[in-house]
């Protein structure tokens, strides 16, 4: 359960994350977003974020091991890397539609879930 858990906040969060950090790039597209002052597109990214905390923080103490959950502290980082790099990768391909999903980022996939699996590994 606490696994499950765990990776569901993990997800939500970086859902959050990546709207807070590459969405403003996307929404410029929009007249009344394009003619925001810099300050401004900081402060939404900040407020985005803050549910991103809302979603890590009970995640990393849930799974991480010494408060009871299933993960180390090394598993819950690479963990978090790999889901925030899936996120990432289905949204800038939906979101913008030039971006393009080549063999090398495959390749590069490949070696983070062989980076997975060695952590993991006991």
């Amino acid at each position: 359960m606490k696994i499950f858990l765990t990776i569901t906040l993990l997800v939500i969060s970086n859902v959050f994350m990546t709207l807070a950090w590459y969405g403003h790039l996307k929404m410029k597209e929009f007249k009344w977003f394009e003619t925001l002052p810099l300050i401004a597109i900081i402060l939404i990214s900040w407020g985005i974020a803050f549910f991103e905390y809302i979603f890590q923080v009970p995640a990393n103490r849930i799974g991480f091991r010494e408060n009871g959950g299933p993960f180390t502290l090394l598993q819950l980082k690479v963990l978090q890397e790999v889901i925030t790099l899936v996120v990432f990768t289905i949204f800038s391909l939906v979101a913008f539609k030039n971006e393009t999903f080549r063999w090398n980022h495959l390749v590069g996939f490949v070696f983070l879930i062989l980076a997975v699996y060695f952590i993991f590994k006991k």
